[in-house]
C-alpha cells in the first residue's frame, strides 16, 4: 500500500544459510511497513482504553494484535502482486524488477483469511461492531488495488488509508478493550489517519507520471506535484495539530500535547518537498521526514495517553 523508505534495506550475503525464499519473503512484506503503519493506531486504541477508559484485556490485545498483523502481511502481498501485474512499478523500466510470482498473491489471500478467522473470534466476545471494524478494514484493504474495485485507481486510495489506520483500526482496538464507542477516541484516531493519509500523498508524488499512464486517480495526479506537496502538508498539520484541540476541548490529558514535539519533522519534509518535488530521485529525503513524522507524532500522542493517567 505504500511504499516509503525509512533506511536503506539491510545487505543479504548470497551465500548466507537462510534459505532465499524467507529472504525474499521479508522484502514482499516490507516489515517496516508493520512498525509504522500497521500496528501504531493499534497500540493507540488500546492506550485509549487504558489511559481514559481504565480498561485492559491483554489476552484480548495480543489476539487482536496478531490478527493486525496478518492483514498488513495481506496488505502489502496483495499490493506488490496487483502493481506488478498492472505494470505500475515498471512503466518506464519494464526490465528493472521481475514480475511478481503468483505465490505472493497466495500468501495474501491466506493472510487474509487467517485474519478474518482472528477477527470473527473476536467478535463472538466483542460483539458485532468487531464485526463491522473487520468487514471495513478487509474492503479497504483486499481492494485498495485488488479487482474489481481497485480503490487507488477510482481516487479512494488515500481515503481508504486514512480510515484504516485512523478511526477504524483505533476504534476497533478500543472496542476490543472495552466494547463501547467513544467521541474522544474518534478524534485521537485522526492523529494516524491524518499522517498516515499524508504519508500515501507525498509517497505517491515521486510516482506521478506513472500512476497517471496506468490509470491512477490519487490525489497527485488529479492535482499536480506541487499542489500535492501543499495538500501533504496540511494533512499532515491537521494530525498533529488534533491533541492540540482535543486538550483545548477537555477530551485529552494535557501531557498528549508532547505530539507537538514531530512538527519540526514535518518542516524538513516539506522543505525537502517543495525543494525536490519534480526531482522523484532527490524526493527521498522528504518521504523519510514524514515516515519518521508518523511514527513520532503517533508514539508520542499515544505515550501522552499513557503519561495522563500516571500523572
Amino acid at each position: 500500500m505504500l511504499k516509503a523508505v525509512v533506511a536503506d534495506p539491510p545487505h543479504f550475503d548470497p551465500k548466507a544459510k537462510a534459505p532465499r525464499a524467507v529472504m525474499k519473503l521479508f522484502s514482499v512484506v516490507r516489515y517496516r511497513f508493520f512498525l509504522y503503519a500497521g500496528l501504531l493506531p493499534y497500540l493507540l486504541g488500546a492506550a485509549w482504553a487504558w489511559g481514559v477508559e481504565h480498561s485492559f484485556r491483554p489476552g484480548v490485545f495480543w489476539t487482536g494484535f496478531f490478527g493486525i498483523f496478518l492483514s498488513v502481511v495481506g496488505v502489502e502481498a496483495f499490493n506488490e502482486y496487483f502493481d506488478s501485474r498492472m505494470g505500475t512499478d515498471r512503466v518506464f523500466n519494464p526490465e528493472d524488477e521481475d514480475p511478481i510470482p503468483d505465490w505472493v498473491l497466495y500468501l495474501g489471500i491466506a493472510a487474509f483469511a487467517a485474519a478474518a478467522s482472528v477477527g470473527f473470534r473476536l467478535a463472538v466476545a466483542g460483539g458485532w461492531p468487531i464485526v463491522l471494524y473487520t468487514l471495513l478494514g478487509g474492503m479497504a484493504a483486499v481492494f485498495y488495488v485488488g479487482p474489481p474495485i481497485r480503490w487507488v485507481y477510482r481516487g479512494l486510495g488515500e481515503t481508504m488509508i486514512g480510515l484504516s489506520y485512523g478511526p477504524w483500526m483505533t476504534l476497533g482496538s478500543l472496542h476490543l478493550q472495552t466494547g463501547s464507542f467513544s467521541w474522544g477516541a474518534l478524534l485521537a484516531s485522526l492523529v494516524p489517519g491524518l499522517l498516515i493519509m499524508a504519508l500515501a500523498v507525498v509517497n505517491a508524488i515521486p510516482d506521478f507520471h506513472q500512476d497517471r499512464l496506468v490509470g491512477k486517480r490519487n490525489i497527485v495526479v488529479r492535482v499536480g506535484r506541487l499542489n500535492g506537496v501543499r495538500v501533504y502538508l496540511a494533512l499532515a498539520g491537521l494530525g498533529l495539530l488534533t491533541p492540540v484541540a482535543g486538550v483545548l476541548a477537555g477530551l485529552f490529558p494535557p501531557a498528549c500535547l508532547v505530539t507537538l514535539l514531530a512538527a519540526p519533522l514535518l518542516v524538513l519534509s516539506g522543505r525537502e518537498a517543495f525543494r525536490t518535488y519534480d526531482t522523484p530521485r532527490d524526493f527521498i529525503g522528504a518521504v523519510r521526514f514524514i515516515v519518521v513524522c508518523y511514527i513520532a507524532g503517533t508514539t508520542l500522542f499515544t505515550a501522552g495517553l499513557v503519561a495522563g493517567r500516571l500523572l
